[in-house]
């Protein structure tokens, strides 16, 4: 017997246990839609997407150069484009985003050697701690680790479960895409 993939839950269909959230951030993107299959995961993941996602010492900027370098690397298309069009709100230009894809030099490099040697070598190894640690700070080193861990986990259930990208995203990508 095949069980159909869990696919984003509508408003009507959303369980009780996690209505609170629907309407705050899991009610916006398909992501959480899923995930509000399990809304015991989907309400233990709230405190730390908060800090991960707005209270990061990496601040805002790198942290989607961060995120922007997982999704690349996980070949995540639905964290990609969001990511691509939070980058550019942010007044990234689309040469920089698309050096993500690439090795790009200065702090950015630094950082998506960091994200390389978290995804291939499952850690930092020292000297490239140390130089992270010196360049951001001891707090962005950490912060940076647990966003390459939390991206990964969305990356997986985005795959996992082929989550459409949201369709006011999927919009503005055709209408500029990178």
């Amino acid at each position: 017997m095949t069980h159909p993939l869990p696919q984003p839950l509508s408003d009507a269909d959303w369980p009780e246990a996690a209505l609170a959230l629907r309407d705050g951030f899991a009610g916006k993107l398909n992501v959480y839609r899923v995930m509000a299959h399990h809304p015991a995961l989907l309400a233990a993941w709230a405190p730390l997407r908060k800090h991960i996602v707005l209270d990061s010492a990496l601040g805002l900027d790198r942290s989607e150069v961060v995120i922007l370098r997982t999704a690349h690397r996980f070949g995540s298309a639905y964290e990609w484009a969001h990511h691509v069009s939070r980058a550019r709100k942010l007044g990234f230009s689309d040469a920089r985003i698309a050096a993500l894809r690439d090795m790009p030099e200065g702090e950015d490099g630094l950082i998506a050697r960091a994200v390389d040697a978290l995804i291939d070598q499952r850690r930092l190894p020292p000297e490239l701690d140390a130089e992270l640690a010196a360049a951001l700070g001891r707090e962005a080193v950490f912060d940076l680790i647990a966003t390459v861990g939390f991206y990964s986990v969305l990356g997986y259930l985005l795959m996992s479960y082929d989550t459409p990208i949201d369709d006011a995203i999927a919009a503005e990508m055709a209408a500029a895409p990178l």
